[in-house]
């Protein structure tokens, strides 16, 4: 089922809630993406982000208002696993549905009636993660980064010769997933002897980096022994977040090898509240990556011709930053850093196809990161460990503080947003984590 252009995306239709139409609200009636919130008389439930405002979907289903394929059942959890493990179809139906009722058309009257029950301010929210993330997966798609990391990480060898021809990943620690609207803890660890011959030194980070990527949600998923075939990967991918991989650099270039990195990501990795569905970004999609010439053609089970024609996505990406000291003057974040996710080697069709070639069972809900999403300009390095070079060529903030790596008290904030011409803007809300001192250690 590939995503298709329809109503929902019509740029003239408006919703009757007037933030929604405000052209620089991530959350028009266009996009209706989907999330977990509770309120001080609400438990932890699924709801749909309107504008400045959270559409009730359990609610709205005890109403009468949903359609018949979406259980209330599935509504009444406190995570979306059950509603996207319905699949592809019943959540397509469900969008349509939402966008009818949240119009400003006569179809929208039942909801406008019961805005009361239904409507609830964001303001008066809170978020939670939107899974209960199982398994949690990180690719390393971004061929730019891993040019430029991996100059730094290990310079001998910085792009892996298997790395054009198999999307590499590593299992990442899926119980320290969080949503992305609160404190990180620096992380303690083993790091690099400081002198040579000399045991290696332990402690709080000091080399702490954000990645900046997208997370992409499993709908139905597969049997354990069978696969996903390329051209059906589509039909398993429900949709995206913004997600950022935490990463001690120190504690990573220790204990990478041989089998990559271990307490250098597992200590945390933040996600944006708000899935935004494969079928809101059905106008942004866009071929995938062309690869330079002389490059090897994938292998059959990773080639498929509809997704390299349309299995990319144009999705503008930005990292905000804000220290302590700047939070304390009244000052703004700045914008360290753009990048688009145009600049993935790998299509995400093909990061499930090939995940489940050995027949890995995927379930509904597993999140799978894309790899740090960096382009080939040096505005576009989306860590710090390359837009500082390793260090070696610090950022200067306008409040004159400089930074090669991330200091406590930093507050880091991803964005995303599609834009093409004829179609109305989305975006993915905030991904954000302030950074927090670690915690003391003693070996007594």
């Amino acid at each position: 089922m590939q995503p298709m252009i329809d109503e929902t995306h019509d740029p003239a239709r408006r919703s009757f809630i007037d933030s929604a139409n405000n052209p620089e609200s991530d959350f028009p009636i266009q996009n209706l993406p989907f999330g977990v919130f509770s309120t001080s008389s609400r438990d932890p439930r699924p709801g749909a982000a309107i504008g400045d405002q959270i559409l009730d979907l359990l609610e709205a289903c005890r109403h009468g208002l949903l359609p018949q394929d979406i259980p209330q059942e599935v509504l009444a959890q406190d995570s979306l696993n059950a509603l996207f493990a319905l699949g592809r179809g019943p959540m397509r139906n469900l969008r349509r549905a939402l966008s009818a009722l949240l119009s400003e058309s006569d179809s929208g009257k039942a909801v406008r009636q019961l805005a009361s029950d239904l409507i609830v301010p964001m303001a008066s929210c809170r978020v939670h993660r939107p899974t209960r993330v199982a398994n949690y997966t990180d690719f390393y798609a971004g061929i730019y980064h891993a040019r430029a990391a991996g100059a730094l990480l290990t310079p001998e060898n910085p792009l892996p010769a298997n790395y054009k021809w198999v999307p590499i990943a590593y299992h990442g620690r899926a119980s320290s997933v969080q949503v992305g609207q609160g404190p990180v803890r620096r992380p303690l660890g083993q790091k690099p002897p400081s002198d040579a011959g000399r045991p290696p030194d332990f402690g709080a980070c000091e080399r702490l980096d954000f990645e900046l990527e997208l997370g992409f949600y499993v709908a139905g998923g597969n049997t354990l022994g069978s696969r996903i075939v390329v051209e059906d990967a589509g039909n398993h991918i429900v949709g995206f977040s913004l997600l950022n991989d935490w990463s001690a650099r120190d504690v990573q270039r220790w204990e990478m090898f041989p089998l990559g990195p271990f307490l250098s990501k597992s200590f945390a990795t933040s996600v944006s509240p708000w899935v935004v569905t494969v079928d809101a970004l059905a106008p942004f999609r866009v071929p995938a990556m062309d690869r330079p010439q002389g490059d090897p053609r994938p292998l059959d089970y990773l080639r498929d011709t509809e997704d390299q024609a349309t299995g990319g996505l144009d999705i503008e990406l930005k990292v905000l930053l804000s220290t302590a000291h700047m939070r304390s003057k009244g000052e703004s974040a700045v914008e360290i850093l753009t990048s688009n996710a145009r600049h993935l080697y790998w299509t995400p069709a093909q990061m499930v196809a090939h995940h489940t070639v050995n027949g890995c069972n995927l379930q509904p809900g597993d999140l799978i990161g894309t790899g740090t999403i960096s382009g080939p300009r040096d505005e576009e390095l989306s860590s710090m460990l390359e837009l500082t070079a390793g260090g070696t060529r610090p950022l200067t903030l306008p409040s004159g503080e400089t930074r090669s790596f991330l200091a406590d008290g930093d507050e880091i904030t991803l964005r995303g947003r599609c834009r093409r011409e004829d179609f109305t803007s989305i975006g993915f809300g905030l991904c954000t984590g302030t950074i927090m001192e670690a915690f003391p250690f003693s070996s007594a």
